[in-house]
């Protein structure tokens, strides 16, 4: 099986796990799971291995709400301390060699005019995918799984309302495969005011597989207070993934909000635990 090819229908296979466990399936043995799916424990126990690298007992765990609390306790990144290098132009992702540029405020406040903004829809591992970019790198990722194509076009389109957009989704497929296979090097042009900027910038600075709290955030920034605003600006990064607003939690370790829908923050964060372990 051509794992990069399916990789989109095993998201499927996760999105409809989690709809299983959240109705009180954590206890379910690999049969049972595996008949719910409508597949041999077999079949089912090749897909978990081959999208994740482990059990599907084991990513049941990672899929459960106590998971959250967890990773706070076990994998909680303290941005105060963390290596300040990331935030220089350059970065690491995995292995992905991670470039970005931001947006001047004046250039932001002319909310996109004069800039040409290509797009195309993409296969991921977190099901399909949209995917915008200009001559500087990629500037939107938005995944549809949960609200549908129109509704995450419109949703990109109109923060940046005056760009002009052309649907080429060869001028940034190198950009987008390189971000989901973890190997290559992509490119970022972030687009947002310079608040929202900095929030992503300590974004980036999270590791895979740990997490941080907005209150963190906030801190990191210099801006202990604003832990609202802080949460607003994570909710509106417009690059999921690889701005890892998925890695934000409550200070409770409650998941807190995900804008593409709470099912894929959940997954996204089960796959990166469940990549680290493996």
């Amino acid at each position: 099986m051509n794992i990069q090819a399916s990789e989109p229908y095993h998201y499927h296979v996760m999105r409809r796990a989690i709809e299983l466990i959240d109705a009180g399936g954590t206890d379910l043995t690999l049969e049972q799971l595996a008949t719910r799916m409508d597949m041999s424990p077999a079949h089912f126990q090749r897909l978990f291995s081959a999208w994740v690298g482990v059990s599907p007992k084991r990513y049941q765990q990672y899929l459960t709400l106590g998971h959250a609390k967890a990773l706070l306790a076990d994998q909680f990144t303290t941005l105060a301390a963390a290596d300040e290098a990331g935030l220089s132009g350059t970065g690491r992702l995995h292995d992905l060699f991670l470039r970005w540029e931001a947006m001047s405020p004046g250039e932001f406040a002319r909310r996109g005019a004069g800039l040409k903004i290509s797009y195309g829809w993409f296969d991921s591992p977190f099901g399909d995918v949209l995917a915008m970019g200009t001559t500087k790198g990629l500037c939107g990722l938005g995944f549809t799984g949960e609200c549908g194509r129109d509704a995450a076009m419109e949703d990109l389109r109109s923060r940046w309302p005056e760009a002009k957009y052309v649907e080429n989704p060869e001028a940034i497929r190198s950009w987008v495969e390189a971000s989901f296979s973890g190997a290559g090097e992509t490119a970022l042009h972030m687009i947002g005011a310079p608040f929202q900027i900095k929030v992503w910038e300590a974004l980036l600075n999270v590791p895979s597989g740990h997490v941080t709290t907005y209150s963190e955030i906030a801190q990191a920034i210099g801006h202990p207070r604003a832990v609202r605003a802080v949460g607003t600006a994570v909710g509106r990064n417009p690059v999921s993934f690889l701005i890892p607003c998925h890695r934000a939690l409550r200070k409770s370790g409650g998941l807190g909000g995900y804008h593409w829908g709470l099912p894929v923050k959940r997954a996204i964060l089960a796959w990166e635990s469940a990549r680290a372990e493996a």
